[in-house]
């Protein structure tokens, strides 16, 4: 049966219904620690330079070579370890063996059965939490291109490969297997995300590899304690790619199982224009990676005084973060967790310490602050929630005064009056309504008569006739005082 059909076919054992499984999902998130060097060298941990460039014997595994560990690299992994509660723990590394280009050394350092970060847990933003096994420090591998064949290794032309990458600080994330649909697993990665740039121990850029997850995806019957057959999805580099794998996974999963179908273990590839995944290989267990003791690195024991060190200069949390602006906001909980993960609660929270009301200033934020808050301070930000209540500002003008704020960090007052804007008198807007009004005379009768879609007509007229200087608010109660006289 063709693997794409799978997840439709429910031809056999009608008894069992979809909603008679559930699925149970882990999650390995492979975060890239924010270090200025590699994890066993000097060479420069940088993305986008030219390939091949940012090596050294080290990282290319030459004769002679030995690794000197990064202490930045301990620091970052040790803030992620208390951030997710677990135990910092002495630890060793191992070489992890396998065969593979993107290793010239054809070895991995990584640690194995003694790892930095031991336990802990993750609470989504329901309140739901989930048991991370452990948090591992290891090296990244280099990055293979595969040229030909759709960009996939079995059929291929050849392949290119560059080790900018190779050697690279790498946290390993381990989660329990306690999350239950796509959903939540794409609100953990969102959480663990938030949490590893609160920190500042990784930038979590999906879309440069900075953050991958492999996913973990077994079905069983409900109320069953046994888990199904397990697969892996390597490699998802992004939140909707995560969603749409995990459900068609679990799709087929449950089909086959439906279908009377033996599944395989097996590490599986995610296609973003199919929708689908496919077989890559066999799933390796670890004794087939042949690990044992790193003999050129000595073990590492942190020392308690300098764990506690870091933790007193730990940031606070997103979690710390939604309920310090909840309390100042009083805010919806989405709204609050959207401005969390754009950076911008510090700035809302100080400026409505600093007097703003709170209902405006958090819309202001939200429509305003989607790239971050860039140069603008709280007394500026401020100013301009004054200005607006205060009907010095139209909504469209607080968003070019901003724009300017943000980029160049000047006076917003300054930017105002260097812009022309100006609260319009009252008795000049009313004549420019009823200008609006005598020139679109059929809109007029069918906005009298209810059509309410057309208040939006009219306050664009009246925008474009003074260049955005009036109030929409304003025009708006005009428009249905002038209807109902």
């Amino acid at each position: 049966m063709p693997e794409k059909d799978l997840p439709h076919n429910h031809s056999k054992h009608e008894s069992s219904k979809d909603d008679d499984f559930e699925v149970v999902i882990g999650l390995e998130v492979h975060a890239e620690l924010a270090t200025k060097t590699k994890l066993f060298s000097d060479s420069a941990n940088h993305f986008g330079d030219e390939p091949n460039t940012n090596i050294d014997p080290v990282c290319l595994g030459l004769p002679g070579s030995l690794p000197v560990l990064n202490k930045r690299a301990v620091e970052l992994s040790i803030r992620v370890g208390i951030a997710l509660g677990s135990t910092i723990s002495p630890c060793t590394f191992a070489r992890k063996n396998y065969f593979y280009p993107d290793m010239p050394k054809n070895f991995q350092t990584s640690q194995y059965d003694q790892p930095l970060n031991v336990g802990g847990s993750l609470t989504l933003a329901s309140g739901k939490k989930i048991g991370i096994t452990r948090a591992h420090l290891e090296e990244d591998t280099g990055k293979i291109t595969h040229i030909g064949g759709g960009g996939r290794i079995h059929d291929a032309k050849y392949c290119l490969i560059d080790y900018n990458r190779a050697g690279v600080p790498l946290l390993e994330i381990v989660s329990e297997p306690e999350i239950s649909s796509g959903e939540e697993a794409r609100e953990y990665v969102k959480e663990l995300r938030a949490i590893l740039v609160a920190v500042e121990a990784s930038d979590g850029k999906m879309e440069e590899g900075s953050l991958r997850v492999d996913t973990n995806i077994s079905v069983r019957k409900k109320g069953e304690v046994e888990l199904g057959v397990r697969t892996e999805i390597k490699n998802v580099n992004s939140l909707r790619s995560l969603l749409r794998a995990v459900e068609f996974e679990t799709k087929r999963h449950i089909s086959a199982i439906q279908a009377g179908e033996e599944l395989r273990q097996e590490t599986r590839h995610f296609n973003e224009d199919t929708g689908e995944t496919h077989p890559l290989r066999s799933k390796e267990d670890d004794m087939d990676y042949r690990y044992f003791p790193e003999p050129d690195l000595v073990p590492l024991d942190p020392d308690e005084k300098w764990v506690e060190e870091i933790r007193e200069q730990m940031p606070a949390l997103p979690t710390e973060k939604r309920v310090r602006l909840k309390e100042a906001s009083g805010a919806d909980d989405s709204v609050i967790a959207l401005l969390v993960s754009r950076g911008v609660d510090d700035l809302v929270d100080a400026t409505i310490q600093a007097g703003a009301d709170a209902a405006q200033t958090i819309k202001l934020a939200e429509q305003n602050l989607s790239d971050g808050a860039g140069k603008l301070e709280a007394d500026a930000f401020l100013k301009v929630v004054n200005m607006l209540q205060a009907g010095e500002l139209s909504a469209t003008q607080v968003k070019a005064v901003l724009t300017e704020v943000i980029e160049n960090g000047v006076d917003p007052k300054q930017v105002a009056e260097s812009m022309g804007f100006e609260a319009m008198d009252e008795g000049e807007l009313e004549g420019l309504v009823e200008q609006v009004i005598s020139q679109n005379p059929d809109e007029w009768e069918r906005y009298k008569g209810g059509d309410q879609k057309l208040v939006g007509f009219f306050v664009g007229q009246m925008m474009k006739l003074t260049q955005g200087k009036a109030d929409g608010k304003v025009v708006t109660a005009m428009l249905s005082k002038k209807a109902a006289n």
